[in-house]
Order: structure tokens, then sequence, then C-alpha cells
């Protein structure tokens, strides 16, 4: 995946564009292709202190200097607070590319051609950044200015105070104050030169945009200089582990080799290849406060988000099933099977190691999605008995009642949710005391999943030969089916209500949740009201990167995701597009119409988005209105991760259909 010298021309295209690289257990490296920071998330290591959080930025960028033929060139591409830009280093970008995930730059610099490749170590804190002279007349030095910092990855940082700086074996260690993790920075050739330096009012012209603070400041340790002769290549490694870091060459191989691994073993398109590599930067590792391991878990989007307990949830077949990563998934189940409380999921692991939060009405829903899809590939039995007692509980919590108002109803056997002041579905968004989308009743997407849920039940016990309570679960689930047909169908507008039993009666706001009724494994309409459900949402809701939230008829529809947090909150579900819909959408298609390739093509709109927003990543959301522009986190678990299961839940129907026209 290669952009070429014709998109990198000017700093809009080489800002706008980004880069990820990630280390399995939270910590990450991202930026511009421009490497100008752009936001307080962006750096060179941002290490992840309590796996998978504490994430705090060590190093923010590497500046560069190149002395070729006689001539000093400056590599690097800053903005300041007062709106300069200096310097331009991003107009001798002559390609930037994806070596598998890592990203590699290539510069031109007279007839010289230098180039640039970032990544992580695999399970630790460290960074990579090294440098290939593929052609040169001459040997070609460069200054490499290190600019750091020691802070919370949603803070900004401000000066005024000293680092501890030491010499080390070929490079530099700081202690950012008493208490802080040691971080080094070192090289494997060349000499290095302690000048500790303030550097002042570095603009974050995103978080400008987001109407957050957006200066910080940043400390310059030393000066570092390599010297490499054509064909040579060598590496700055910064790290916050306290051994020896293994040398760039050996560490390179090793990344390729385990990013190999991950490629598709079937045919597939290359974007879909690219995309087993995406689903792999979310997949990291939960360690208690001693560092012992828990098991996996999902990280829900970078550069913001850690593990959420519906994210984790939604994408766990995507990101693991669809891959054939099938231990990971048992891991992630387990783990977080561990946290059930009072018959709920955690939805929010904070970000300081607090207890879990269990404001969410849907993850613990999702949960039984999850297992069921897991059981299907795998069949393992000692998972299933592990599991099936925690389901019952969750079950019965359900049914008697649990937090915030959720509970089934007696009379129809519906799952009502909510209370003033809580967001409990995804539809989430909060400022302040407002509740963007309170849907506070029985929400369709939520009856959807309460409805597979009792099948799900009633098919794990039958595995458990546990025949009356299957009967049970069956008859519970055929009640909730004749339910959910009376209460939720909307037939002036061809579609189902959004929230029954609300406040104010029932919503029949067109909004894209009422697909699940569609497109969970276990449908609740006939074929002439899916179809109806598809339609209306395809001609209404559907983009080529995802689905609408709302419908542009609606009078609440915003159009555009944009400024501070109240005016961005107040779009989220108004209208906003998201990417993780399009999997629902193509498979609610599929189930509807039967035809793989139109159900495919549903999807393939996402290839082109991968050279834009963050290279190889799936965005959050989008402008509701072409061009759709990429907002939002830049890599989000859950629109990779549906794009991967729709499309290999197509593929698995497609060939199911074909053998079943063979054996007639």
């Amino acid at each position: 995946m290669m952009i070429g010298r014709d998109s990198l021309g000017s700093f809009e295209e080489v800002r706008q564009r980004e880069w990820l690289v990630t280390n399995g257990i939270g910590g990450f490296a991202s930026g511009t292709v421009g490497l100008v920071n752009t936001r307080r998330y962006h750096g060179l290591l941002v290490a992840s202190l309590r796996p998978p959080v504490e994430r705090t930025v060590m190093v923010s960028k590497l500046d560069l200097v190149v002395r070729y033929a006689g001539v000093s060139t400056r590599l690097a591409t800053n903005e300041y607070a007062d709106g300069t830009i200096d310097p331009h280093g991003f107009c001798h970008l002559d390609s930037f590319r994806l070596d598998g995930s890592i990203p590699v730059w290539t510069w031109v610099i007279g007839d010289a051609l230098l180039e640039q490749r970032i990544w992580m170590a695999h399970g630790l804190n460290t960074t990579y950044v090294a440098f290939t002279l593929m052609r040169a007349g001459a040997p070609l030095v460069i200054h490499a200015q290190p600019l750091c910092a020691y802070r919370d990855y949603h803070a900004h940082h401000r000066g005024l105070y000293d680092m501890d700086v030491q010499s080390v074996d070929h490079g530099v260690q700081i202690i950012a104050y008493p208490g802080a993790r040691p971080y080094r920075l070192m090289q494997e050739s060349g000499d290095c030169s302690l000048s500790p330096q303030w550097h002042w009012n570095f603009k974050h012209r995103v978080e400008s945009e987001r109407g957050l603070d957006d200066v910080e400041d940043l400390f310059s340790p030393a000066l570092l200089r390599l010297e490499l002769n054509p064909g040579d290549s060598t590496a700055v490694v910064m790290t916050a582990e306290a051994g020896p870091p293994s040398d760039s060459a050996r560490a390179l191989q090793q990344e390729r080799l385990r990013q190999r691994r991950l490629l598709p073993t079937a045919p597939a398109p290359q974007w879909i290849g690219q995309l087993h590599l995406a689903a792999d930067q979310f997949i990291v590792e939960r360690r208690d406060a001693a560092g012992n391991l828990l098991g996996q878990t999902i990280i829900a989007g970078y550069p913001w988000f850690s593990d959420w307990g519906r994210d984790t949830m939604i994408a766990l077949p995507g990101l693991t099933l669809a891959t054939g990563r099938h231990d990971i998934a048992a891991s992630i189940l387990r783990t977080f099977a561990r946290f059930v409380s009072e018959g709920m999921l955690p939805n929010r692991f904070p970000d300081a190691g607090d207890a879990p939060e269990y404001n969410t009405v849907d993850a613990t829903l999702w949960f039984f999605v999850a297992i069921d899809e897991y059981l299907r590939k795998t069949g393992d039995a000692q998972l299933r008995a592990e599991l099936y007692p925690v389901l019952q509980i969750i079950l019965q919590a359900h049914v008697r009642g649990t937090r915030y108002g959720i509970k089934a109803d007696a009379g129809d056997g519906l799952l009502f949710a909510g209370q003033p002041g809580v967001q409990l579905t995804w539809m989430d968004a909060k400022v302040g005391e407002w509740v963007v989308t309170p849907r506070i009743g029985k929400c369709v997407e939520i009856n959807a999943l309460w409805f597979n849920a009792w099948m799900i039940m009633s098919r794990l016990a039958e595995q458990q030969q546990d025949a009356p309570a299957a009967a049970d679960y069956a008859a519970q689930a055929a009640r909730i089916r004749r339910s959910f047909n009376d209460r939720f169908w909307f037939d002036a507008g061809g579609h189902l209500y959004d929230v029954v039993d609300g406040p104010d009666g029932a919503d029949a706001s067109l909004r894209p949740n009422q697909l699940f009724a569609v497109s969970l494994r276990y449908t609740l309409l006939d074929i002439e009201r899916a179809r109806s459900v598809v339609d209306v949402c395809s001609s209404q809701l559907w983009t080529p990167v995802g689905m609408r939230s709302l419908s542009p008829a609606d009078p609440r529809y915003v159009p555009g995701y944009h400024g501070g947090p109240w005016e961005r909150d107040g779009a989220y579900h108004q209208g906003t597009v998201w990417s993780w819909l399009l999997g629902p959408f193509a498979t609610a298609h599929l189930r509807a119409y039967g035809n793989a390739d139109q159900a495919r093509a549903r999807l393939s709109g996402m290839a082109a988005h991968l050279r834009g927003g963050c290279v190889g990543q799936i965005s959050e959301i989008f402008d509701a209105e072409a061009p759709f522009a990429p907002r939002g986190c830049f890599a989000q678990a859950w629109g990779v991760a549906e794009i991967l299961r729709a499309w290999s839940d197509i593929n698995e129907c497609e060939l199911e259909a074909g053998n079943g026209a063979q054996k007639q």
C-alpha cells in the first residue's frame, strides 16, 4: 500500500493522513505521514505502564537534519502556536508505504534516497526508528533531535522543570521526576552529545479543531549523530524497558515474521489482507497491578480508548474468529467472565486502573453472541461448560432486574432499560448532564440481542444435555419474538420503531439499530419485513463507509461532525456515519436477499478509505455527507472487525449454498 509523491506535496495532504504501530500491551506509536504531530496522542513512544492502560507519552518525535554532499536538509515538520509551520521537511518525501503494518518513508535528498521505518517490539514498550541509505554517491550524516515528554496521553505537557538526563551506553536515560519510569534513547551507531533544553509552543491542530487545548512544550535531552554509507542501516531505539533491546535488524525480522503469520491463508483481496494486520493492533494483554497476566482483551480504538466491554464483544468475532485466532478469543471471553457483576459485563476499564464501570445494557448481551460464534467455530466443550453457568446467572439477573432499571417486562417478555441521566446503549453520547440519545425504554437492537440470548441458551442447554432448560429457553424466545413483531413494527414507515414504551411512547426515528433484527443469527422478522427494513436503511442510511446514525429527513439530523465537545457529541449519533455498522448492514442484506456479490459490494467502498485517514486502518466515524471525511478515533476495533466478520460470513454462506446446490 503506497502513497506517491503526487499525494504528498502539500501540508494539508500529509497532515491529514496518519499512521499507527502497536506493541500488543496497549502501548503505541502514531503520527502523521508528514511527521508533524497534530494530536496530543501522537508520539514515537507512548508506553503502557500498566497494560493495557496508564499510557504515557515519553518520546513525542524525532526531528531530523541530514547533511549530504555539503548541504544540510531539514526533514522535520512542526507547527507552532502562532501558526508558523517550520521546517517543511515533507517537501522532500518521495513516498510513504506500509510494509505489512510497518510505516516506511522514503526521502529524496539530492541524488540520495533515504528510507525510514518505525515499529515496536511486540510485548515491550520499545520503539525502533530505523534508517537505510538506499542510494547515494557519498556518506550521509543524520543529526537526530529527540523531543520528549512524560505525561498522560490525554494531557498536554508544559515545561519549566528539569528532567534528569544521564549518559548510558550508546545514548541517554531520562527520569522526568523522582518516581517516574526511566526511559532510554539509544543509537546503534554514531555518537550522542548531551544538550538538555526545552522547545516551546508546539501546536496540535486537530486538538484546536476539536475545541480543546492545543499547545505543549517538549524537552530535548541530547543530539544524536548517525553516519551512513550507501547500503548501510542503523537505528535509534527508544525504550521504557529495563533490559537491553534487541538490535534493529533482528527485531525487524521478528516483527515481519510475526505479521506474516497473521495474513489470510485463503485467497482474498489485498485490502482484506491489510485488515487482518489492522485487526492485530487491537488485541492486547490485560495485566494486574503486579504485572501478572490476566488474559487477552481488545483496545476499542486508537488513539484514546482503552478496552470496553461492548466494543470487545462486538469486535471479538471479526478480530479473532474471522482471522483464525481462536485461542485469543477464548482468552478474551474468560477475561471478561471474571468481571461479571450483578449479571452484567463491565462497559469500561478506566485508564487509571480503578474499578470497572457497568453502565451498559448491551455489552452483556453481545457476550452471548460472541460465545455462540466462538463455540460454532471451535466446538470447545470445556469453555462451554465453564461459561454456561455464568450465562444462566446473567439471564436470571436480567429477568429479576439489575442496575439502571434493566429488567424483563413480565407482561411481554421484552427487556426494558434506562433511567434519567444515564446512557446505556451504544448511542451513549453525554455532555455534562445532557444525555443526547437517552433511549429509555425497550430498544430495538437490545431486544434483538435479548431474543438471540435466549435462543443461544436453548442451544447451549441442549449441548449440555439439559433438555428441560432448553425447552424453557426456547419457549421464552418464542414469546419474545411474538411480542417483538407485535410491538416494534412501524407500518407507516415500513421499518421498526427505535424504542417502544419510552417516556414519550414509541420512537419511530429511522436509525440503523433495527438492522440487528435481521443481521443477527436468529432473525426476528419474516422475509417481507426483513427486506423492507433493509431497503429503507439502504435508501436513507447507507454510505460507502458506514451507516448514518439518523435519517437525513429527520429535523435533528446533523450532517457534519465538527466543533467542541458539545457540538461533536450532539452530532455523534444524530447523523454521523459509523463504520462498524457496515458489517451488520451487509449481513442483513445477505439474509434478506441471499446475493453474496451484492452483500460484498456493500463493503468494498471501505477499500479506498485504507489509503486515507490512518493508512491501513478504519476510522471510527465519518461526516454524514460526501466526501465523508473521517472523524473520531483514527483506528476503531469494531470498524475493522465488522468488515472482516461480514466478509467471512458472506463467503461462508456462499460456500454452504454452493455445497447445497452440488448435493442436489
